[in-house]
């Protein structure tokens, strides 16, 4: 056998901190959160082994320009000398991974190992000095970026806690300026449960004096309105009018739904900001909610939640899976609760975000059951609310698509038929859930060949009349798998009106995609249209009651209507918002050509035009 050796990796620590600062954080900024990470990780170990002790971190700036320096200081824990080997030394090493005190709880935040290296984007060198609760020396421990560090006893006893100091290096000046950060202290810690100080020449001031009550449980923001919303003013930068209380069964998430005071566009960026054991995770967390509730921009805090290794995002596991459904349903309670007890203000974010309300009665029936009354649809009368045609006790109407809706529209308008426009986003879902769910409200889909049913057929004289107009139109489309019919409808001034079955919808379609696609891959799109050919034809309703076309088949000229119907064929397909074939595009021009034709040619007969 032969011999096999063990080999260790090299690591590569300046490489790394590289990594850290371009790829792995989102900003350089995320130096102040490690630190102050590590310190609430090591408040609440010292907590939980000396109840009756109080946390609390201060970060003091010194110096100017690029010779500043930064102390960040907390009364937690501290390191011995073996937890500084293994949580200061070790690179990834996570301070829950342990049997010790400091390591098994699950309370605690840290990775402090990759986490400390982050302070080297902004610190040539990173100076830890610290004094374990558990006795022995005060010691300090020196970094440097390029992967070597030093340890060594002080000769003084130094308070419980530990010290953190970082210089600036050139170029970060501005991470160093204390209104910088104070901002950042606020930005991460505004929710911590002790105080967070900033010391300075000018003195020192509490960063997080105000933590409001409602932090530890949501359900008390009702009472202080004003206080929730200036709160979130604060830290989400917009002036909210309403929220929602967010708790989950286990109260271990928590949180402040916002309604947005503006409607939002269904691609707009979630970003929802996450506090994992009262420390900011992220401020673009867009995963904690269901896909529905984009009309809310949250605060949200959680203890058991699984962070990234950035700690900027959570892992998608099943406990994320169940907070967002908690989280969701916690939304849909207030929304009914509302619908039964404050229906202005439901109608009111039903007004401002239709498109959210709509996504969650899609998927909620007991929700479109409450507030079907106020969704709003485009219709043939204009943008309606359901409730208002429902209380005119007439019967609704609505397509499942854009198109189809397009090509019935004026037709069903000029027909005092109401008809709604389920083809946008959203619209389809509810309004098939409600012709299932409510039977009583006489809602049924309506279909472009439905509209056809109210059309006047002709008297017999003039069935006659129009007989060899009318066969020498239909033989005109045939080409085009169409045929010809005559009938009176409203408006009068549509001359012509397309319709499809579904067999010569799916047809065009495979007729249009197959002009666009390789050989291969048309001639498998035209054996998919053979078994369709037979009985996918389409009608063209001609309108007598438009005077165009009553000369236009009155003359039957035998060269001059084939060219007319066409046109009239063509010009029918863009009223519906049909994509044209190349062969329809053909004749359209061909048509218009010989059109201008005979006109120029009858205008040379008369001499020309008269000034």
């Amino acid at each position: 056998m032969s011999e096999q050796n063990e080999y260790r990796f090299q690591v590569n620590l300046s490489g790394m901190i590289n990594i850290l600062s371009n790829h792995l954080y989102s900003s350089p900024k995320v130096y102040l959160r490690e630190p102050l990470q590590n310190a609430t990780d090591a408040i609440t170990a010292r907590n939980k082994a000396e109840p009756a002790s109080k946390g609390q971190v201060t970060v003091e700036i010194a110096g100017e320009g690029s010779n500043r320096t930064m102390t960040i200081e907390d009364n937690g824990i501290g390191l011995t000398e073996e937890d500084i080997h293994r949580f200061l030394a070790m690179i990834g090493h996570s301070s829950k991974v342990g049997e010790d005190f400091l390591a098994t709880e699950s309370s605690f935040i840290g990775r402090f190992g990759i986490g400390l290296l982050s302070c080297f984007m902004v610190s040539e060198e990173i100076i830890v000095l610290t004094q374990s609760a558990q006795g022995g020396p005060s010691m300090e421990w020196r970094g440097k970026p390029d992967g070597t560090y030093t340890i060594r006893k002080l000769d003084t006893r130094l308070s419980t806690g530990t010290r953190v100091y970082l210089r600036c290096k050139p170029g970060c000046e501005s991470y160093f300026e204390p209104e910088t950060v104070k901002e950042l202290l606020f930005y991460y810690g505004a929710l911590l449960p002790y105080p967070v100080s900033l010391r300075t020449s000018g003195g020192q001031e509490v960063v997080n004096s105000f933590r409001p009550v409602w932090i530890e449980e949501p359900e008390l923001a009702r009472g202080n309105r004003q206080e929730v919303l200036a709160f979130g003013q604060r830290l989400l930068g917009e002036r909210f009018q309403d929220f929602i209380p967010l708790r989950t069964s286990n109260g271990r998430t928590g949180g402040i739904a916002f309604i947005l005071p503006h409607t939002v566009n269904l691609n707009a960026k979630r970003a929802h900001r996450v506090y994992l054991k009262q420390m900011l995770v992220s401020d673009q967390a867009d995963n904690i909610l269901p896909e529905w509730a984009f009309f809310v921009k949250c605060l949200i805090w959680t203890d058991e939640l699984q962070p990234t290794a950035s700690r900027e995002h959570f892992y998608e596991d099943e406990r994320l899976q169940e907070v967002r459904n908690e989280l969701g349903q916690a939304i849909r309670d207030e929304l009914m609760r509302m619908g039964e007890y404050e229906p202005d203000r439901l109608q009111h974010m039903i007004g401002l975000h239709v498109l959210s309300m709509k996504a969650l009665a899609a998927e909620d029936m007991d929700f479109l059951s409450v507030i079907y009354r106020w969704l709003v649809f485009e219709s043939t009368y204009g943008e309606r609310t359901l409730g208002e045609p429902l209380s005119e006790e007439r019967k609704l109407y609505y397509t499942l698509s854009v198109d189809e809706y397009r090509q019935i529209a004026h037709v069903a308008a000029a027909q005092s038929q109401l008809v709604l426009n389920g083809g946008y986003i959203y619209n389809a879902e509810p309004l098939e859930a409600l012709a299932f769910l409510k039977p009583e409200l006489e809602l049924e889909r309506l279909v472009p060949e439905d509209v056809s049913l109210a059309f006047t057929d002709l008297a017999p004289d003039e069935k006659n009349r129009y007989y060899e107009a009318i066969r020498l139109a239909d033989a005109t489309l045939q080409s085009f798998k169409c045929q010809v019919q005559m009938k009176r409808f409203k408006p009068s001034e549509l001359p012509a009106l397309y319709t499809l079955s579904k067999e010569s919808s799916a047809l065009r379609s495979i007729e249009k995609a197959k002009e666009s696609s390789p050989d291969l891959l048309a001639a498998v799109l035209g054996n998919l249209g053979v078994g369709l050919n037979e009985s996918a034809y389409s009608t063209l309703y001609f309108n007598l009651d438009n005077p165009m076309v009553q000369r236009v088949f009155s003359s039957a000229h035998p060269e001059m209507l084939p060219t007319a119907v066409e046109v009239l064929y063509t010009n029918a397909l863009m009223m519906g918002h049909y994509p044209m074939t190349r062969q329809e595009l053909h004749a359209m021009n061909k048509g218009v050509v010989r059109f201008i034709e005979w006109g120029l040619t009858a205008i040379n007969k008369n001499g020309g035009t008269s000034g």
